[in-house]
């Protein structure tokens, strides 16, 4: 089963030096040998956002491209504000990109895996399920 990978992990194994000896980096390595690995557009687009210098952007564009983004659709969107709606409810705060990224783990029925810990509180009131590091 496909785990899609948050920005939050993405950007430490690809942009931040050091990022590298974290357990989801590690997670994300065996799920990219395993072409289990999932993204969507708007994580591509977070994670290319706010790169200085062309030469790295394209690099990091290239790298990216060996994975197909999932594709959104409307439903999702709506999904996401329902899900935004129930957190708030709850007093759960969270962006709009990490509820679209709930609702398009709930329809695909794959994990998420992320080091964002708003995320564990989301896993408490929405179908979504965790995806563990060792």
């Amino acid at each position: 089963m496909n785990v899609l990978v948050d920005t939050s992990v993405w950007s430490m194994a690809l942009r931040r030096k050091g990022g590298t000896d974290h357990p989801a980096v590690g997670a994300l390595a065996d799920l990219i040998r395993d072409g289990r690995a999932a993204i969507v557009g708007p994580i591509r687009q977070e994670l290319l956002s706010g790169i200085r210098h062309r030469a790295d952007f394209d690099r990091l564009r290239e790298r990216l491209r060996d994975f197909p983004d999932l594709p959104v659709g409307t439903e999702d969107h709506e999904r996401a504000a329902e899900h935004f709606n129930t957190c708030r409810a709850k007093g759960i705060q969270g962006s709009n990109t990490d509820f679209l990224l709930c609702a398009i783990a709930e329809r695909y029925h794959v994990s998420i895996l992320t080091t964002d810990v708003d995320f564990r509180a989301f896993a408490r009131v929405l179908p979504i399920q965790l995806h563990r590091t060792s």
